[in-house]
């Protein structure tokens, strides 16, 4: 079984924090970590009760050999493993370039098995880092259903007291679905909690899915409300802002190019190219390092 350091670190981008930890080398003593399991996880999340955090990137490797990536896994606070996170990503390379193991050169991570280019263009004296993820080709409507799981048919879903429910599904590493409303729709009050909570838990959808509420302003830029899966309502999304983004062009809304993504907190830049390749690139804060008591492992393994 995994075994985790006890060290940690903590960072956000604009609100939306994650954990990153590093596995146990042959050299590391049992006694110093603590095991990776669901459980294990959910109890160092959970806010009030353990660190608290949106996730947990866990590093496999320190040290990769010669010109091969980073690997790593990434956690729900609930426990359940995902493909990616926008944020978690970036968080995970301000902490490496802390730590010395990159610099301002390009280099690459790999999880779920896919190789993810990467590249910290800076950092200022408080700690928030300028961080850029090539998040790969997305796929977008149509081309996007088998990947992201739906088996619901059409791409909508009837809702007792709102009815039908059209959404655009995106996959960019993980499943999204990106729901458009008029100019007057809260994108982070009652409505996201309707519209997330019944689409990112619809049986329609093999392994959920991630939810947007979006509309398009007339400067152009892309605002949002996100429901993740496995997590809820969060302030700030990655992944969940290349989706919007990706939506947006590929319904003509807007055209291809940067695309200002914003959320409750703050504002991401998507880069949509015309094949609908994207390049997100935002801020990471820092925000603490430190160690679990003993105590603590000794409760949760």
């Amino acid at each position: 079984m995994t075994r985790l350091s006890r060290r940690f670190y903590r960072a956000h981008g604009l609100g939306n924090d994650y954990l990153v930890c590093e596995a146990l080398g042959s050299a590391g003593r049992a006694a110093d970590g603590w095991p990776l399991t669901t459980e294990a996880v959910v109890a160092l999340c959970r806010r009030g009760w353990g660190e608290g955090s949106d996730g947990l990137v866990v590093l496999l490797e320190r040290e990769p050999a010669e010109e091969e990536p980073f690997p790593l896994r990434m956690f729900n606070p609930d426990g359940s493993e995902f493909e990616r996170s926008g944020n978690g990503l970036r968080i995970l390379a301000s902490w490496l370039h802390r730590e010395g193991l990159v610099g301002s050169a390009p280099f690459r991570v790999r999880c779920g098995g896919i190789d993810i280019p990467m590249q910290v263009h800076g950092v200022d004296p408080a700690g928030r880092y300028d961080v850029s993820v090539d998040m790969g080709a997305a796929r977008v409507g149509a081309d996007a259903v088998d990947a992201v799981g739906w088996e619901g048919g059409a791409l909508e879903v009837d809702h007792a007291d709102l009815g039908p429910l059209a959404f655009v599904p995106v996959w960019v590493g993980n499943p999204h679905a990106v729901v458009f409303v008029g100019a007057d729709a809260d994108l982070d009050g009652p409505l996201l909690q309707v519209v997330g909570s019944t689409l990112a838990t619809h049986p329609g959808f093999r392994r959920g899915t991630n939810v947007q509420l979006a509309r398009v302003t007339a400067e152009g830029e892309v605002h949002i409300g996100i429901w993740e899966r496995g997590v809820g309502r969060t302030p700030a999304s990655g992944t969940s802002s290349c989706a919007a983004a990706v939506a947006a062009v590929a319904t003509g809304r807007r055209p291809a190019g940067e695309v200002r993504v914003r959320m409750p907190g703050g504002e991401l830049r998507v880069a949509v190219l015309p094949g609908f390749g994207v390049t997100l690139r935002g801020p990471v804060q820092e925000v603490a390092v430190g160690e679990l008591t003993r105590g603590f492992l000794a409760r949760i393994g």
